[in-house]
């Protein structure tokens, strides 16, 4: 089996010996072995635990709740479909991004004026916005973006840690065996729909409101989008928690 020192998996990852020495002090990334004379080796294994820590620092989360994520029992590779999610979302982003700042770039070597409606393109979460809209309205839009504008980084890290490990509850959960209906996936469906009400601009934060035919909706949009489905660990798992969140609705809302 290959070994890597510390030393080279720093070099490797981007980081410092010193960042993983102290990843390993408080738990979070523990060396497969070490050698007699004190020194650090880590294998495969180790370096996918390493890449996930190193993506969900990506996402703003803190160390304690990696920590918390990574101690769940989900198959690596569920897990980082999810996190591969979120990259391609973020790639898509910065392509836009870029081609942005280019033709900012080009126009001003021409002399010309930038067009402002091409200037910011891929710069925030409203590329979302159509979407969102075209599903909600434009009211649900207005107060998720007033709600998600108004979080400062700490808020937003705590809101995405919540996801993170609610998507890991659910992809173990799908992985167990279990049925949809078995308590701990009703269980695991109230905590999603609590999740949601606490998100403006959904129905299930408005009063009076469709909630379960919206908890019905998005099971479906689980499924067949597969953007949603890679945080369920494919279109399997995503059909455990549409099925899980349509008899939770049935029975309770």
């Amino acid at each position: 089996m290959t070994e890597w020192s510390i030393q080279q998996v720093a070099k490797l990852a981007g980081t410092t010996s010193r960042t993983l020495r102290h990843y390993g002090d408080i738990g979070l990334f523990a060396p497969s072995r070490v050698a007699s004379n004190g020194y650090r080796y880590y294998d495969s294994t180790a370096l996918v635990r390493l890449q996930r820590i190193l993506l969900l620092r990506e996402l703003g989360l803190s160390l304690t709740q990696i920590a918390e994520i990574l101690d769940r029992p989900t198959e690596a590779e569920h897990a980082l479909a999810g996190h591969l999610a979120w990259l391609r979302d973020e790639q898509q982003r910065l392509t836009r991004q870029i081609a942005s700042v280019e033709a900012t770039i080009t126009t001003l070597e021409k002399g010309e004026e930038p067009m402002a409606h091409d200037m910011f393109d891929g710069f925030d979460h409203t590329r979302h916005k159509g979407e969102v809209i075209e599903r909600w309205g434009e009211q649900a839009y207005a107060d998720s973006d007033r709600w998600w504008r108004g979080m400062d980084a700490a808020a937003r890290g705590d809101w995405k840690a919540q996801a993170a490990a609610l998507n890991a509850a659910w992809q173990d959960a799908a992985a167990s065996g279990i049925s949809a209906d078995s308590p701990t996936a009703q269980q695991l469906a109230e905590r999603h729909v609590a999740w949601l009400r606490g998100i403006p601009g959904t129905p299930a934060a408005a009063p009076g409101g469709d909630i379960a035919g919206y908890v019905r909706g998005l099971g479906e949009l689980y499924v067949v989008d597969e953007r949603f489905a890679a945080n369920y660990g494919g279109t399997a798992g995503a059909r455990f928690v549409r099925d899980a969140l349509t008899a939770y609705a049935d029975a309770n809302l």
